[in-house]
């Protein structure tokens, strides 16, 4: 049985955090806590990892999870632009529950799944899952949870739905609790995903899953007229009525054939995205 390693425990923490550097090296996979919902962690520049990802939660490539990343640098990094709206959003927000889908760098030797060129990128607000971040890199992360179901809040939760097919718990204590659950399932707190993908080509942003950053908030930093005008719209994970409308998902994020649903760029920008 994989052991859940209590991160409050000190010598329990670093053991996990050992184990769990070393199991990422290898391929495998790794729960850990983030500020909104559990995730199930691989290294993003392990394609093997990542399919292992999806096999673990029962979802296909249709579905490529987003990455967290430890700081600004790696955005600048991962993404071929960031418009300056983005900018101003990353910097109330992060670390925090946002998360931006930005035009991924064409030279980067990953394998997500079916991106289309884009990726969904978030900093996290836990103290253990950045100091992880900060030792392996960016990682694809996707909410701890089988597909169809409630992401987990906790690692027992996690546990309970992932099994031996996660190599390493790291227990950090119920997640989301610094958040109100304002998104459009009861009690959920995923993280809120903001589409970028068509600011450079004259459109302007989209709110692909209304989370645990309101509208209201996004508004007070870029102003309503950075949003295109029907931005309200559409903005459920699964809002075309996939099965996974429901799954509560975001290490934070919640299931989401998000772009596909919500705008023009979804074609390009498309995919169903699990975040934590």
């Amino acid at each position: 049985m994989t052991a859940i390693y209590d991160c409050a425990d000190e010598s329990a923490l670093l053991r996990g955090m050992r184990l769990a550097r070393g199991a990422i090296g290898r391929g495998e996979l790794v729960v850990i806590p983030t500020d909104t919902v559990y995730g199930l962690a691989a290294d993003a520049f392990s394609a093997t990892a990542v399919q292992r990802l999806l096999d673990a939660k029962g979802r296909d490539r249709t579905a490529p999870p987003p990455v967290l990343i430890p700081g600004l640098p790696t955005l600048d990094a991962l993404a071929t632009e960031v418009p300056d709206a983005v900018r101003a959003l990353v910097a109330e927000f992060w670390p925090g529950g946002l998360t931006v889908v930005l035009r991924a760098q064409p030279s980067l030797q990953w394998d997500l799944g079916e991106t289309r060129g884009t990726v969904a990128l978030r900093m996290p607000d836990h103290r253990i899952a950045l100091e992880l971040l900060s030792e392996t890199g960016p990682l694809a992360v996707s909410s701890a949870n089988l597909s169809g179901l409630p992401a987990a809040t906790t690692a027992a939760d996690a546990h309970e739905m992932l099994g031996e097919s996660v190599a390493v718990y790291l227990d950090g204590g119920p997640a989301g609790d610094g958040y109100e659950a304002v998104g459009e399932r009861p009690g959920d707190r995923s993280s809120t995903i903001v589409d970028a993908t068509a600011v450079g080509s004259g459109g302007g942003l989209r709110i692909l899953r209304a989370g645990v950053i309101t509208r209201a908030e996004l508004e007070r930093v870029v102003g309503a007229e950075a949003f295109q005008p029907d931005a309200a719209a559409n903005v459920v994970d699964g809002a075309s009525g996939s099965p996974e409308a429901s799954e509560a998902s975001d290490p934070s994020e919640a299931s989401a054939r998000t772009v596909a649903t919500a705008s023009p760029e979804a074609t390009d920008a498309g995919a169903e995205r699990t975040a934590p």
